[in-house]
C-alpha cells in the first residue's frame, strides 16, 4: 500500500550517504547525454537511472557501473520514449488534462523496461497503464509534492539538484515499487 509521506521520508533515507555517488552518476549522465551519440543512448542511460533508484529504494548502495547496466536496450528505451511522447502528444492536443493524465499513466514505462529489458516498448506502455490505474492522483499529487524544492533549483539556478534529483528519482521508485507488487 502506497503512503506518500512514508515513502519520502524512506527516499531521504534511502540517499543519505549516497549523494557523491549520485552526484557523479549525474554529471556523468549530462555530460555523456550532451554529444550526439550520447543523446542517442540517455534513453538506455535513463534505464540505468531507474535501476539505480529502484536500488536505492531497496537500500542498495548506487553504483556507476549501473547506469549503463541497460546500454544493450538502447533501441527499446529509444523507441519507448519515442512512442511515449508520441502518445502523450496526440492526447495533449485533445487538450492539456487528458495529456497530463496520459503522461502519467505511461511514466512508469521506463521502470518496467529497466526492469524486464526483454519487454517490447509497448508491453511496457500497457504494464504501465495497468499498474498505474487507480494510481495516477496519487502520482499527481506525490510529484506536486516536490513542487517547493523544484522552485528551489530554479532558486538556485540547478545547484539544489543535487539533491533534488536522487531524492525525487529514489521516491518515485518507491512509488513504482508499492504500486508495482
Amino acid at each position: 500500500m502506497f503512503n506518500r509521506k512514508q515513502t519520502k521520508l524512506d527516499a531521504k533515507e534511502q540517499i543519505k550517504g549516497n549523494i557523491g555517488t549520485m552526484v557523479l552518476i549525474i554529471i556523468i549522465m549530462g555530460l555523456i547525454s550532451m554529444t550526439v551519440i550520447g543523446a542517442i543512448f540517455a534513453p538506455a542511460m535513463s534505464l540505468g537511472l531507474c535501476l539505480i533508484f529502484i536500488g536505492m529504494s531497496n537500500d542498495e548502495k548506487p553504483n556507476i557501473a549501473d547506469l549503463f547496466k541497460r546500454a544493450n536496450s538502447f533501441a527499446r528505451a529509444l523507441w519507448l520514449m519515442i512512442i511515449t511522447q508520441f502518445f502523450v502528444m496526440l492526447w495533449t492536443f485533445l487538450f492539456i488534462i487528458p495529456g497530463i493524465i496520459k503522461a502519467l499513466s505511461y511514466s512508469m514505462g521506463p521502470y518496467v523496461l529497466a526492469e524486464n529489458p526483454d519487454w517490447t516498448a509497448r508491453e511496457c506502455l500497457d504494464e504501465s497503464k495497468r499498474i498505474m490505474k487507480g494510481n495516477i492522483g496519487k502520482l499527481f499529487v506525490l510529484l506536486l509534492s516536490f513542487f517547493p524544492w523544484f522552485l528551489l533549483i530554479m532558486i538556485t539556478f540547478g545547484i539544489a539538484s543535487i539533491y533534488v534529483m536522487p531524492y525525487v528519482g529514489t521516491t518515485v521508485a518507491g512509488f513504482y515499487k508499492s504500486i508495482r507488487d
